[in-house]
C-alpha cells in the first residue's frame, strides 16, 4: 500500500485583510514522503505565505491541508505537523532568539517535551554533525550571516524532522557556505520543498520543480533538474537567470 503524501493541498485560498486579490488562489499541490521539490516564482507571488499556511502560522479562507493523509483542522493538528516538518525562515534573525547557539538549538527539542539534558545532548549532536560545535557558546546575534543560516538549520534538524520547508536558504550566503548547505541537504535524504531564485542550488538539491505566479501553481516540471556549467561574468558567485 502506497504511503499517504507528506503534504497535500486542495484548493487552498488565502487573502490578507484589506487586500482585494487573494495572495493564494485555489492552490493544489502534493509532496510525497521522500519527494524533493523546488518552488520558483517572482517576489510577491505568495510562496512564503504558502509555507506559513502549510505550517499553520496563517489560516486559509478555504481549501484543505492534509499531512500524511490527515486533514489539519485545529492548532493541535498543526502542532503534530510542526513536530515532523521543519521550516527554515527566509531571515535567520526570525529563527534565532536565544542568548547562545546551544540554547537556540535546544529550544525545539525542549518544546517537543525533551528533558533539558536530552535537549542539550540532541543539540550538541546536531551541531557536531554539521561541523558547528565550535559555535555552541557563541552569542547568536554576533554570528556571521552564513553561520546564522547554518545554525537556523541546526535548530530544525535537532527535532529530527521527517520533512523540510526551506525559504530562500541561499539568500546572502557566501559561495563556501552555499556549498556546505548543498552538501548538508543532499545528505539528509528528507522530503522537502525549497523556495529559491537560485536555479543551480535547486538543481543540486531537488528532483522536481514547480512554478508559482500570482497565487497559483502555473507550471510543474517533473523531469530531472540539472546544473549547468558555463562561462559567466559572475564566475562562481550565485547569480540569477531569466525565465526557464
Amino acid at each position: 500500500m502506497m504511503a499517504a503524501p507528506l503534504i497535500e493541498l486542495a484548493d487552498l485560498t488565502f487573502s490578507y485583510p484589506g487586500v482585494q486579490s487573494p495572495i493564494l488562489d485555489r492552490i493544489n499541490l502534493t509532496l510525497q514522503q521522500q519527494q524533493q521539490l523546488g518552488l520558483i516564482g517572482p517576489n510577491g507571488c505568495g510562496k512564503t505565505t504558502l509555507f506559513h499556511c502549510m505550517m499553520g502560522l496563517l489560516k486559509p479562507q478555504s481549501g484543505s491541508i492534509r499531512f500524511k493523509g490527515k486533514e489539519m483542522l485545529n492548532a493541535g493538528d498543526f502542532f503534530t505537523l510542526r513536530k515532523e516538518i521543519g521550516l527554515l525562515f527566509q531571515d535567520a534573525d526570525d529563527q534565532l532568539f536565544s542568548p547562545t547557539v546551544i540554547e537556540d538549538v535546544a529550544f525545539g527539542p525542549l518544546n517537543l517535551g525533551a528533558s533539558p539534558k536530552a535537549a542539550l545532548e540532541a543539540s550538541h549532536q546536531t551541531l557536531t554533525e554539521l561541523g558547528l560545535d565550535h559555535l555552541e557558546q557563541r552569542v547568536t546575534h554576533h554570528l556571521s550571516g552564513g553561520e546564522k543560516k547554518l545554525v537556523s538549520l541546526a535548530t530544525i534538524l535537532a527535532m529530527k524532522p521527517r520533512g523540510l520547508f526551506l525559504d530562500e536558504p541561499t539568500n546572502n550566503l557566501d559561495p563556501e557556505t552555499r556549498e556546505r548547505l548543498i552538501d548538508i541537504i543532499a545528505g539528509l535524504g528528507l522530503g522537502h520543498i525549497i523556495i529559491s531564485h537560485d536555479y543551480d542550488f535547486l538543481a543540486a538539491t531537488c528532483v522536481d520543480l514547480a512554478g508559482m505566479e500570482a497565487g497559483r501553481i502555473v507550471a510543474a516540471d517533473h523531469s530531472a533538474l540539472h546544473t549547468h556549467h558555463h562561462l559567466h561574468p559572475h564566475g562562481s558567485h550565485p547569480h540569477e537567470h531569466g525565465d526557464h
